[in-house]
């Protein structure tokens, strides 16, 4: 069983504050909680949540073996990934404005699963080109070598970003579909409401694409 202890966490603060700014700012993982939430309700949300999360958690592993910087050693297949990620939620985003119906019904007749929603979440988190600039350029910097157990620390680092996600996502989940609630008694601002979620995402697309070429 491999060591984990660490004899210094005080780095851990400064972490946990950098990783709680990141989250908080709007990207591509809080634009599809809040539309998943919208569409499907308090369970669609927290299902989109566990994805981001899992996301969240597959980075770390990739951050720990090295893969990021694999990836960032052939900028092209890097690019051309992330431009994928973008247009995955452009797609999403386009369902939301061109189905023109209320939030409960992306297509009319059907809906979106807990797992679709998971699996969504997931793509979203690990598409998301500023997760992998966190952890190329900022994740690296707090395994110290003189605080104990790298793995201890990649561990705890680990469950900073996941406990994060799932709070301030969660929150959005919750807050995103209580507003679902009311937005029942009135198809029409659930239309309109949808469509500018839907315009989010694909503005949200289109500055990761953005970012990713320039």
């Amino acid at each position: 069983m491999p060591d984990i202890a660490i004899t210094e966490m005080s780095h851990l603060w400064l972490f946990f504050l950098l990783v709680l700014g990141i989250i908080v700012l709007p990207g591509m993982d809080m634009a599809y909680v809040m539309a998943a939430s919208l569409t499907g309700g308090r369970r669609s949300g927290m299902a989109a949540v566990s994805g981001v999360v899992a996301g969240g958690a597959a980075h770390v592993v990739m951050g720990v073996l090295g893969i990021g910087i694999v990836l960032k050693t052939f900028p092209a297949g890097f690019n051309a990934m992330l431009v994928a990620g973008a247009v995955y939620i452009a797609w999403i985003g386009w369902q939301l404005i061109s189905g023109a119906a209320p939030l409960g019904e992306v297509r009319a007749g059907s809906s979106v699963t807990l797992s679709t929603n998971f699996r969504r979440g997931a793509v979203s988190c690990l598409l998301n080109p500023k997760a992998y600039l966190f952890m190329l350029a900022i994740f690296p910097q707090f395994l110290r070598p003189e605080y104990g157990s790298i793995f201890g620390q990649a561990v705890a680092m680990g469950m900073i970003i996941c406990l994060t996600q799932l709070s301030v996502y969660g929150a959005i989940a919750v807050g995103a579909s209580g507003l679902r609630a009311w937005l029942r008694e009135n198809s029409r601002a659930q239309v309109r409401l949808g469509r500018v979620i839907g315009a989010l995402l694909i503005f949200t697309a289109l500055w990761t694409a953005w970012q990713s070429w320039s």
